[in-house]
């Protein structure tokens, strides 16, 4: 069996869950072809599992202090290059197109009538979970961005709809560090951020990020994005600060560590992600970087600890078995193996 995968670049969430696929499909001898778009060929890391990879330059969304902006996104979007990587694809020697809400592989599959998979968080929204922020441009997106014939949608809780947990790596566990915070904002502007971390000299701050600023502060600590030394942060630390990508809470979750959201403004897979971690109790969310609710947070002890199975493993035995439909038994026994512990640190 030979797949081409497709997954957008422009956060590392994709990233992230596409590592722990890559290494399913790999360990079972599935002949996996990768795509990336999203974000240019040097933004890229930690790529060895993906072998001999492509990258376009696909579509991706201008962001700007915590807010999605359509009208700059639609304005700097090369269409001319979206359309003519769509046509040259060529998808002809794979027996299976997987899209993780990448565009030009879903295209370029819809147009040569090869079968697609859709893989990921964005997929569940066809289905009655919690929404907030949704309007008719956002639900455009939503639908056409990437399109599957077939699609597997995945969250943090099933609220009673046909979807899989989260693909999660296993993740080292380490004694946790008081007062130790990771800070991951990428949508945020950094001088922003710190100042709104600035006042709290009691708690050691960790912020990941592409171009790390000269700290002005002993207690915010700088780190180029996912180096080594900021990975082993986030297996101590008690908490984590993020927006509300889905990826980098559902690690949080599957550590133990308390969160707090900050979603990206007008986009509904992160407003709708902020309202379903809320409905859970599973997180604080701030609407806005606000000094006060960090404040709060900060000296709630209260973390939710969520164990995940491999859902990468079983789904990559499902594609294998010839995507049956996932019925309710189906369902039923990924989320059985699922167990949801309410500590207090």
């Amino acid at each position: 069996m030979k797949i081409f995968y497709g997954v957008q670049g422009t956060g590392n969430g994709h990233l992230a869950r596409c590592r722990v696929m890559a290494k399913e499909l790999n360990a079972v001898g599935i002949e996996t072809k990768f795509l990336f778009s999203g974000r240019p060929a040097e933004k890229y890391f930690d790529m060895a599992v993906f072998g001999d990879y492509e990258v376009r330059e696909g579509l991706t969304f201008n962001t700007s202090k915590g807010k999605l902006n359509y009208v700059k996104t639609a304005l700097e979007a090369n269409i001319a290059q979206f359309w003519h990587d769509v046509k040259t694809l060529d998808l002809s020697h794979y027996d299976l197109v997987i899209t993780d809400f990448e565009p030009i592989c879903a295209w370029a599959a819809k147009k040569q009538k090869k079968r697609v998979l859709g893989l990921g968080n964005q997929y569940a929204y066809r289905y009655d979970i919690p929404r907030k922020g949704s309007d008719p441009i956002a639900d455009f997106i939503m639908k056409h961005f990437a399109p599957a014939d077939i699609s597997v949608g995945m969250h943090w809780h099933h609220f009673g709809q046909p979807i899989v947990p989260p693909v999660v790596d296993a993740l080292a566990t380490k004694e946790i560090i008081k007062n130790k915070i990771v800070v991951y904002l990428p949508f945020e502007d950094a001088h922003d951020v710190e100042k709104l971390l600035a006042p709290f000299e009691n708690f050691e701050f960790h912020i990941s990020s592409f171009n790390p600023p000269v700290s002005k502060h002993s207690h915010i600590i700088y780190y180029p994005m996912a180096s080594e030394k900021f990975l082993n942060t986030l297996y101590s630390c008690e908490g984590i600060i993020s927006n509300a990508g889905f990826a980098m809470t559902s690690e949080a979750l599957q550590l133990g560590k308390k969160i707090l959201v900050k979603p990206l403004h007008a986009q509904v897979e992160q407003t709708s992600n902020g309202a379903a971690l809320k409905q859970l109790g599973y997180a604080h969310v701030m609407d806005e970087l606000d000094t006060e609710i960090v404040q709060h947070w900060l000296h709630d002890n209260h973390a939710v600890h969520v164990t995940y199975p491999n859902t990468a493993k079983i789904l990559v035995q499902w594609i294998q078995n010839g995507m049956p439909d996932m019925d309710n038994d189906f369902i039923e026994a990924i989320w059985s193996h699922v167990d949801v512990l309410h500590v207090e640190r």
